[in-house]
């Protein structure tokens, strides 16, 4: 039977490591406990959140008035080939490690992102050219609106940049219990993205999947993207924003804007006639250099996204940097910023 317990703080479990406490936490192992907790909620109309690894969330002050779900399951299994399934508490980066010693690719670019494997295709996680939808096979949920157990396949999930059907048009009515990823057994490592194009340029032959998992992380940890325990950076909900994806029209309208003060956008083509924009390269040429901060509240030096809590900041100190960048940011180039963590309790 799981355990319930009351007024805990929410700050520690977080990477943020900002706000207030939850009213009930209750840390699920199974199937059947997530389906206690539901139960829990339901029957004392308490608002439900389901809290994951913590990497992605920033937390209100005033904390959380209901039940906060911490779901544990754990468990990663090879079913067949390069077929894998981990459970949603299994912290997503055990997963890649493991896939990478057995020789399987297809997530070996996204080593180094803290948090849980439930929480990956919430927001289609991706980096470094790769995102978590292209192996996802499918993903186990209780769905509370049915009160019944699914497996969704990749196509029900509705998968898009930095989306899915989890935090679009079916937010807070799925619950992942379990995902499946299907890898590419022996297959060779992607090196699309430019930084481990240059990592590797020098060298004679391809890198295996483990040499580019590891470059993978040295770039993270420079980048001030590796969680490293007592660092500054590491109390932050990593990329902070996300890039936005323009029409070809307003491209060619920013790419003018930018000609006129004597600067060039870096892009790359995304999603049909779109095109992705650097959101670092918007916060940099908006005035808000690496290593600003306001009041207790800061970005990283080491990169403009990462918005990092210098150690005694409040989620209210958190919100106002955000706030600021957004605004500098419209100001200076027409673009609102959306920010990628999931903001709960305000």
């Amino acid at each position: 039977m799981m355990t319930i317990q009351e007024h805990v703080p929410l700050a520690p479990l977080t990477t943020m490591q900002v706000g207030g406490p939850a009213r009930y936490l209750g840390a699920a192992e199974s199937e059947d406990e997530v389906r206690e907790a539901v139960r829990f909620a339901n029957t004392r109309k308490l608002p439900l959140f389901v809290l994951g690894g913590g990497s992605n969330l920033v937390v209100a002050d005033s904390g959380w008035p209901g039940l906060v779900l911490k779901v544990a399951i754990g468990g990663i299994t090879q079913t067949s080939g390069a077929m894998f399934e981990a459970g949603a508490g299994v912290n997503w980066d055990d997963l890649v490690a493991q896939a990478v010693s057995r020789n399987c690719a297809g997530v070996e670019c996204l080593s180094g992102i803290p948090g849980s494997v439930g929480g990956t295709p919430v927001q289609n996680v991706g980096a470094y050219g790769q995102e978590v939808s292209d192996t996802i096979e499918s993903v186990r949920v209780l769905d509370r609106k049915e009160d019944r157990v699914l497996d969704l396949d990749k196509a029900s999930c509705g998968f898009q940049y930095r989306t899915s059907i989890f935090n679009t048009t079916g937010r807070g009515r799925y619950i992942i219990l379990r995902v499946s990823f299907r890898l590419i057994e022996d297959g060779a490592p992607s090196l699309k993205y430019a930084d481990l194009k240059e990592h590797f340029v020098a060298w004679p032959t391809q890198p295996s999947l483990a040499q580019v998992r590891e470059a993978v992380r040295q770039i993270r940890r420079s980048k001030g993207m590796l969680i490293v325990a007592g660092h500054a950076d590491s109390r932050s909900a990593g990329s902070f924003f996300k890039n936005p994806i323009l029409t070809d029209v307003r491209f060619q309208d920013l790419t003018r804007r930018a000609e006129s003060r004597g600067l060039q956008i870096p892009s790359y083509p995304a999603l049909d006639a779109q095109r992705k924009i650097s959101a670092a390269w918007l916060v940099e040429h908006s005035g808000f250099a690496r290593g600003f901060t306001l009041g207790a509240a800061g970005i990283s030096d080491k990169h403009a996204l990462a918005l990092i809590n210098t150690g005694k900041a409040s989620a209210a100190d958190i919100v106002r940097l955000n706030e600021t960048i957004q605004q500098g940011v419209q100001d200076a180039w027409g673009i609102l910023l959306e920010p990628e963590p999931v903001f709960v309790g305000f």
